[in-house]
């Protein structure tokens, strides 16, 4: 029996293949634009973990040569104006003033009149000179937490006659600040003006620890000095006041730097 080709089942086969794709492929085409847009998203958003980062070996194992960051020397800005230096305030303590008579003589010569004469002279003069000057009292308010370039409490010693080395002047500077500078011009320029002899030996713990030091700003410069004796050097101190006034002037303007 001779066998007979069935071209009829090739065609069926081949038609049900067509229709399976033309069935998905709305579906094919869809995951490709997908995918293509998925793509396009990483590339411009990606994260920049995910990129390439080159350090300075990297670079320079390239052949770049220029640096990554580019030194900028720096350059002195010109000031407009000088800068002002702080302004000086000298603060005068006149000794017993408001508060006590101080040191009493025979004749009733005070202390506290003696001290006056000169802490005035002294003020006027510094003002004169351009300087900011307080004449204070002896337990003045301004004096808890007072700011200064220097402080100098001005008093006399005993009026009682001792013996006839009971002469001269004595310094006390401040145990809280450091106040060398202002000790040793003041030191020098009394004694050199008003030509008494330093009386080292008689200064008291009421000089040394004397209330005023504690009370003033940290960092402020003070000194308490007797001007001399009511008694032997009495002569200078009232008949001659400028002397020790000029004296004590000329220990401030050398503390300051400025030329008597």
């Amino acid at each position: 029996m001779q066998s007979q080709y069935d071209d009829d089942s090739w065609d069926g086969s081949e038609y049900s293949l067509m229709r399976q794709f033309w069935h998905y492929l709305p579906v094919l085409i869809f995951l490709i634009v997908a995918a293509a847009g998925m793509y396009g998203v990483y590339t411009i958003f990606g994260s920049a973990a995910d990129k390439p980062k080159l350090d300075a070996s990297q670079v320079l194992a390239s052949g770049f040569s220029a640096p990554i960051i580019k030194a900028v020397p720096l350059k002195p800005v010109a000031q407009r104006l000088a800068q002002s230096p702080s302004p000086r305030r000298i603060g005068i303590i006149s000794g017993h003033k408001a508060n006590d008579p101080g040191a009493v003589c025979e004749d009733g010569l005070t202390e506290e009149a003696v001290n006056l004469i000169i802490a005035n002279k002294v003020v006027d003069t510094l003002r004169e000179r351009g300087l900011r000057t307080d004449l204070l009292d002896e337990f003045d308010s301004r004096l808890l937490g007072y700011t200064g370039t220097a402080v100098v409490s001005i008093h006399a010693d005993s009026c009682d006659y001792f013996n006839e080395e009971a002469t001269g002047y004595k310094i006390a500077d401040s145990l809280f600040t450091d106040s060398t500078a202002l000790f040793n011009c003041m030191e020098e320029s009394y004694g050199t003006i008003t030509q008494l002899p330093y009386h080292a030996y008689t200064i008291t713990p009421h000089m040394t620890d004397y209330h005023a030091f504690r009370e003033i700003a940290p960092g402020t410069p003070a000194i308490i000095i007797e001007t001399g004796f009511m008694n032997l050097d009495r002569s200078l101190l009232v008949d001659q006041p400028d002397i020790p006034a000029n004296a004590i002037i000329d220990g401030i303007l050398c503390y300051l730097e400025i030329a008597p």
